[in-house]
């Protein structure tokens, strides 16, 4: 089975940063697209940010300056740096990757979910 699990969510003071892990484990033969999403109570989830296995970024126009996505390939680990908190970033944040689990098979894989609230 394939297991994503994030960490590193907390309560947080507007301004302060956080770190978040999300580690991919289990019968992975590769990855493509991490990301990161957020959703809120009574609202949808939304994309945060996501990079692709070539590099390539994109962020939420909300969080652009602010959040800066990383991944250790080698690890399955994909990571989000999160500076100058606002109070409307607190959500819960949960981990998205495609993964092929076997050559041509593809899946689209969540994490649990790690809370993220910011106190003004």
């Amino acid at each position: 089975q394939v297991q994503l699990v994030e960490s590193g969510g907390g309560l947080v003071q507007a301004g302060g940063s956080l770190r978040l892990s999300c580690a991919a484990s289990g019968s992975i033969f590769s990855t493509n697209a991490m990301a990161w999403y957020r959703q809120a109570p009574g609202k949808q989830r939304d994309l945060v940010a996501r990079m692709i296995s070539g590099g390539t970024t994109n962020y939420a126009d909300s969080v652009k300056g602010r959040f800066t996505i990383s991944r250790d390939y080698a690890k399955n680990t994909v990571y989000l740096q999160m500076n100058n908190l606002k109070p409307e970033d607190t959500a819960v944040y949960y981990c998205n990757a495609n993964i092929q689990w076997r050559p041509g098979q593809w899946g689209a894989y969540w994490g649990q979910g790690t809370q993220v609230t910011v106190s003004s």
